[in-house]
């Protein structure tokens, strides 16, 4: 098929089993029974698992709440739909005639069946061609993830005193788990704020990811 021969050439990899492609490229819409729904939920995984390597390659000093922020930006939709409208994926995608305009759904329609193609060139080709599809066409984002990211408590501390003139109100709540691998969890509150618990490997970890929690809240 033409479209699938057209497709082969933008991602740059030829599929020994067509057949898996056209599945990655098949929305529900179009068909309830064969389509591209397992594919994607296999290619998100294998995506955060490369992702996760090549972060941790690049930045082997960077502190694992750094880098956990990179790897968010980098797997989200917005990054996936930003990739497949680069390469115009929606003219290649089987839609039912509910969908064919691909109105305010285009985005999550086209990152899915993006995440879908990672999958199947994963089962038709391993590992190896997987990695090299996300390293080829998600470079360009990584290299864009070497801005010094302003930390969460910072950031949660400039917009309390800013807009409050106090510091966030940070409580200590409890320590669990086992010795060797305990779990911290830390209250956050600002002004006119509800109460966000954090939780992490350290008090100081806690902290982060409750103060990140509490600007994700309030949409800043």
């Amino acid at each position: 098929m033409e479209k699938i021969s057209n497709l082969e050439k933008i991602i740059k990899y030829n599929f020994k089993q067509k057949s898996i492609l056209e599945k990655a490229v098949t929305h529900k819409s179009f068909d309830n029974n064969i389509n591209n729904e397992k594919l994607e939920f296999l290619g998100d995984r294998v995506l955060g698992l490369i992702i996760s390597e090549r972060l941790l390659e690049k930045y082997p000093e960077e502190k694992e709440g750094v880098i956990d922020k990179k790897f968010a930006n980098l797997v989200n939709k917005k990054t996936c739909s930003l990739i497949a409208k680069k390469i115009n994926l929606k003219k290649f995608i089987f839609l039912g005639s509910s969908h064919r305009k691909l109105d305010r759904s285009s985005d999550k329609i086209i990152s899915d069946c993006l995440e879908a193609i990672v999958g199947a060139i994963y089962l038709d080709g391993g590992l190896k061609f997987a990695k090299k599809f996300i390293h080829y066409f998600w470079e360009e984002y990584l290299l864009k993830s070497n801005i010094t990211l302003i930390d969460s408590k910072t950031k949660l501390q400039e917009f309390s005193l800013k807009k409050f003139k106090v510091l966030p109100k940070y409580i200590f709540s409890k320590k669990t788990g086992p010795q060797h691998r305990p779990l911290f969890k830390t209250e956050v509150q600002i002004p006119n704020s509800k109460k966000v618990i954090g939780i992490g490997s350290s008090k100081k970890n806690a902290q982060q990811d409750a103060a990140y929690k509490l600007l994700r809240l309030l949409d800043i």
